[in-house]
């Protein structure tokens, strides 16, 4: 059985209690620094100024995602992998640092999604992706390559990866999906292995990983979401990878 260690608190400061070495995957989706009067929304039709909540706030972002990201080296194994999800407003910071750091970018996963929400505003194109950075300290890093091509369907996965957006099953603004990260582990870890989630919101890492069998720490700062987290998991049966790859497989025969 899986063993789960939620915390709340900054990841900051959370980050440096681990041990050197200690992880084999890290899948990370910080804040994008969105919320402010210079952003604006839709929200039930309307333009709005974005307001994600407080931990969407950061001053000197880019020095807060190199703080962060440091941490996260220093902690992964030297055969584990880092996973960075966002969107343009972060990745132009989050690229230039895994360069400046000395990683080995593995790929740029894009996360296509065909049902994207249509824009109100008609000076720009809708976006309908986010990008999933793919970082190791070294080439000799653990990659599934088996299973991705069962995934798949028996061909070489791309890093285009079209998903559709799914419902939030909670009321955080940054859900991921659950089949997403699905994907991410299955191909970069084994069981038993040691995930962690330093931006942990509304606990889908954690969900993923209990159903994996994969061990996992998991940090978030508000205290609302933490609980959802911790609701979410503890509801959470353990389950085998060939579900998920049947799962799949019943998808693309229903299509």
């Amino acid at each position: 059985m899986s063993t789960i260690n939620l915390k709340k608190g900054n990841s900051l400061d959370l980050l440096p209690l681990l041990g050197n070495e200690s992880v084999n995957l890290i899948f990370a989706d910080p804040p994008y620094n969105l919320s402010g009067e210079n952003n604006l929304t839709v929200k039930n039709g309307k333009m709005v100024t974005c307001d994600k909540g407080e931990w969407d706030k950061i001053e000197n972002f880019h020095e807060f995602n190199e703080k962060w990201l440091k941490e996260c080296i220093r902690i992964l194994k030297n055969d584990g992998t880092l996973w960075i999800s966002g969107t343009l407003h972060n990745h132009p910071s989050i690229g230039f640092l895994l360069k400046k750091l000395n990683l080995w970018i593995i790929n740029d996963v894009i996360w296509f999604k065909p049902n994207a929400a249509p824009l109100l505003s008609q000076n720009r194109f809708v976006p309908s992706t986010e990008l999933i950075w793919v970082a190791s300290k070294s080439k000799k890093y653990y990659f599934d390559y088996q299973t991705a091509k069962k995934l798949n369907y028996g061909k070489q996965m791309r890093n285009l990866w079209e998903m559709t957006s799914e419902k939030h099953k909670t009321i955080h603004p940054a859900e991921k999906p659950e089949k997403l990260l699905e994907r991410i582990l299955l191909i970069g870890t084994k069981e038993n292995d040691l995930v962690l989630d330093p931006f942990l919101g509304s606990g889908t890492t954690g969900v993923v990983a209990k159903k994996l069998n994969r061990n996992f720490i998991g940090f978030e700062i508000d205290e609302t979401y933490l609980e959802i987290a911790k609701k979410r998991i503890s509801e959470t049966q353990p389950d085998y990878p060939m579900n998920f790859f049947y799962t799949f497989e019943q998808t693309k025969l229903n299509c």
